[in-house]
């Protein structure tokens, strides 16, 4: 009886195999996310059932891949179910471009390429293995800046200092980054010069990464707070403190487009770029405490460094 003979895969396919599983490991979660199943009508609803802001969901339509079904029934029952108009538009318009680059026979601009087209707003880069990642930073809401250590501050007459804050929700923010010295992209609208979300200017009169400062948050049981400014008996400041500062430089490299880089390595940590206008929108510190509007809040743009694995 004749022996049966096997044949073993060789060096190279088993070499190959190995490879593939390795940077199968080494994609993280959301940029595999990212790349499975577009966005449907369904997601939107439950985006919306969950309460997300307007303009978080337009950022996310405006930043994944789309296959919207935006017949005139569909988009009235999208309506009778909830969505708002500013979430309409933005899948309507989502639909358009893909039916445009269908009928041009032209793929859609690369997610993923920095010097493509994209959505205004900010972006880290993930320099994967298996590939590039763009992330958005999607805006973040602080409440009314609270005062701390008021009342140290008052019964004695000022010589302790109060202190400004600024309090977002959350212990964390959603972005999730491992490498301390990430890049950015700023993507700014050329028509207003702005960081906008569908057609809506969230900082008006915003051109440049200089007017933002990037800052470290410190992180609380239940929020992260960022101090803007401090007042006592004999001086007072508004502002970022310096302590809580991360330097970067920026350059433009298309119409409207900035690549940011850091200086130093950040700590692991929780972070922001916040819009220094704002401080001084929300109010002034006088001798006395915050003169003005202190009660205000805005958006940010938050992200957190995880410990080196």
């Amino acid at each position: 009886m004749p022996r049966r003979r096997f044949a073993f895969p060789s060096l190279a396919t088993l070499l190959v195999a190995f490879l593939t599983l390795v940077l199968a490991a080494f994609v993280p979660p959301r940029a595999r996310a990212q790349t499975s199943a577009p966005l449907t009508n369904d997601d939107v609803i439950k985006m919306v059932q969950a309460k997300l802001p307007d303009a978080v969901v337009v950022a996310k339509i405006k930043s994944s891949q789309c296959k919207f079904d935006t017949s005139p029934d569909t988009l009235i029952k999208l309506k009778q179910t909830g969505v708002s108009d500013m979430v309409l538009q933005a899948m309507a318009e989502a639909g358009s471009v893909a039916a445009s680059a269908r009928a041009s026979n032209q793929p859609p601009p690369d997610p993923n390429d920095p010097l493509a087209e994209h959505d205004p707003g900010i972006y880290y880069l993930w320099p994967g293995p298996g590939g590039r990642t763009m992330t958005l930073l999607e805006p973040t809401a602080y409440s009314g800046a609270k005062s701390a250590g008021v009342f140290t501050s008052t019964v004695t007459y000022g010589i302790a200092k109060a202190k400004w804050k600024a309090v977002v929700r959350g212990p964390r923010a959603d972005v999730r980054i491992t490498e301390p010295m990430p890049k950015f992209y700023f993507y700014f609208e050329q028509k207003h010069g702005t960081l906008s979300y569908a057609g809506n200017s969230m900082f008006g009169g915003l051109s440049t990464p200089s007017q933002f400062t990037l800052a470290r948050l410190a992180p609380k049981k239940d929020r992260r707070e960022l101090t803007l400014g401090e007042w006592g008996l004999f001086r007072a400041s508004s502002g970022t403190r310096e302590k809580d500062i991360e330097q970067f430089d920026f350059k433009k490299v298309a119409p409207g487009i900035y690549e940011v880089t850091l200086r130093n390595n950040l700590q692991p940590g929780e972070y922001c770029f916040f819009n220094t206008g704002q401080t001084t929108a929300a109010g002034t510190v006088g001798m006395s405490g915050p003169v003005g509007g202190g009660s205000g809040g805005g958006m940010l743009f938050d992200f957190g460094i995880n410990p080196a694995q």
